[in-house]
């Protein structure tokens, strides 16, 4: 098959666009550096660019659409261009390239309002109700790909769970750095149960969606490891297999929502080029518990996580013992 994958010089989008050469697939990559996919067509640009984009789906069979502004702040017009206009860019130039799948990569966060989710499915994506810049515009961009849904441009929505593994830096580096500065707070008692990703699993079931979205589509999945474990012996197994100590540092939940509010409102008024240590959504993440019913995905998407979390973690820490 010809498929475009958006975004990969990331992590995921890279190992995803390398998983589909390897299967035989013939793979064009749109993102604005070289993806360093061996096989793989670069066409440089961004989704923000209607040429650079109808350059990328031109003949294509399916696209992976996993490119995105992701931060946990930042200027609200940033995150809009890229995760609201360029998702709907990509979708209009799809659907005149007569493209007939479409897999939208997603986040949970576009169906959380902060509340502990016990067991749950993948509720409906709400950006009225969505924690921050981020979540806000990924699940309008969600509802832009579902809206688009028809007989003859299939649309499937993942939403991968907090992914970590080697070479993650959105949760696993921040962890590792942030234990070993003695940073690395665990709020509350720890014991909140959360579902979370092991990156080679994400990839897979990336991989599968190309297929699946030809038997179901119009409906979005979360994806998880289906390992719930309690968040504080999460981030410390994490921490220690990247070298650090366990962290001790213990925060109160409400003083750490409190906190994160006030570093919310500190960060918003000066020009940090970094992220800022705590945000109210962080604090929520770190001490709600979030796990998923994974039955839904794994029937859809016909795939179950081959890296469990303990071998995961053996993973992680031969790489950083490398």
């Amino acid at each position: 098959m010809q498929i475009t994958v958006t975004g990969a010089s990331g992590l995921l989008g890279s190992s995803v666009a390398r998983a589909l050469v390897s299967r035989g697939h013939t793979v064009t990559t749109l993102q604005r550096r070289p993806s360093g996919v061996e096989g793989a067509r670069d066409v440089l640009g961004t989704v923000t660019d209607p040429a650079a984009v109808a350059e990328a789906v031109a003949g294509a069979e399916a696209i992976v659409h996993l490119a995105a502004k992701v931060s946990m702040m930042g200027d609200p017009s940033e995150f809009e261009a890229v995760n609201i206009g360029g998702t709907a860019t990509l979708v209009e130039a799809a659907r005149a390239a007569e493209v007939p799948r479409f897999v939208h990569i997603s986040s949970p966060s576009v169906a959380h309002t902060g509340e502990s989710i016990v067991g749950d499915g993948a509720g409906p994506a709400s950006p009225e109700h969505a924690r921050g810049e981020y979540a806000r515009t990924k699940a309008a961009g969600e509802l832009i790909a579902l809206g688009a849904d028809s007989a003859d441009f299939r649309v499937l929505v993942l939403r991968p769970h907090l992914m970590w593994g080697p070479g993650d830096t959105q949760l696993t580096e921040r962890v590792i750095d942030r234990a070993k500065a003695g940073r690395m707070p665990v709020l509350g008692s720890g014991a909140a149960l959360v579902d979370t990703l092991f990156v080679a699993n994400a990839v897979d079931a990336i991989v599968a969606a190309v297929a699946a979205v030809d038997e179901t589509h119009g409906e979005a999945l979360v994806v998880t490891n289906g390992q719930p474990r309690p968040i504080g012996e999460l981030m410390s197994r994490i921490a220690i297999a990247g070298g650090a100590a366990e962290p001790r540092l213990r925060i109160p939940v409400g003083p750490a929502l409190a906190a994160g509010a006030v570093v919310e409102r500190v960060w918003a008024l000066g020009d940090h080029d970094d992220e800022p240590p705590l945000t109210r959504f962080l604090a929520e993440q770190l001490s709600t518990a979030h796990w998923f019913d994974q039955r839904r995905t794994q029937e859809v998407l016909g795939w179950t996580p081959r890296v469990s979390i303990e071998d995961g973690l053996e993973i992680l820490a031969a790489h950083y013992a490398g």
